[in-house]
């Protein structure tokens, strides 16, 4: 399978399990993994931007059509792949400029620090959207950080489980 094949199907797959399944998981009344982060988490690094960023307007696009979001998850999704550079150099350094980053060969921390920075970036600006409201930011950073600590760690998981190969 050619890897844009292997990039849609990809998609494919997490757009199908984040609104089946990871959708209805609610733990504690608020805290929901978002799984489908994974995507731009490991998207090639060496394509070309402007075609990632469309890409992940539609993924986040889409599971806001089969989550009836209004706009959120496609808001937030272009945010973490427009910020993904500026992640990637705090997260790897002198790796992201010769752009010599393999996903599969990276240390665990580095991984975790990247994944965390992602993850909460994209767990604030969705939940930040979704209350729109100032005086509550105390809940939306709390649900932001609960949140993301079970989609950092189901990433992680996700990682490990389904070795990536040249990402």
């Amino acid at each position: 399978m050619n890897k844009i094949t292997s990039n849609i199907f990809t998609a494919f797959l997490l757009i199908v399990f984040q609104t089946i399944i990871f959708n209805n998981i609610n733990l504690f009344g608020y805290l929901n993994p978002f799984i489908y982060i994974v995507f731009i988490i490991y998207y090639p690094i060496k394509n070309d931007r402007i075609f990632f960023i469309f890409i992940s307007f539609i993924i986040g696009l889409l599971i806001d059509v089969f989550s009836d979001t209004l706009g959120l998850h496609a808001a937030a999704s272009v945010t973490i792949a427009y910020l993904r550079p500026l992640i990637l150099k705090i997260s790897f350094g002198l790796a992201y400029i010769h752009q010599v980053i393999k996903f599969k060969n990276i240390d665990f921390r580095k991984k975790v620090v990247y994944i965390s920075l992602l993850s909460i970036t994209h767990h604030i600006v969705l939940f930040g959207l979704e209350v729109f409201n100032f005086s509550k930011i105390f809940f939306v950073l709390e649900r932001a950080f609960l949140s993301s600590l079970f989609t950092i760690t189901l990433c992680i998981l996700f990682s490990y489980l389904f070795k990536t190969n040249e990402r």
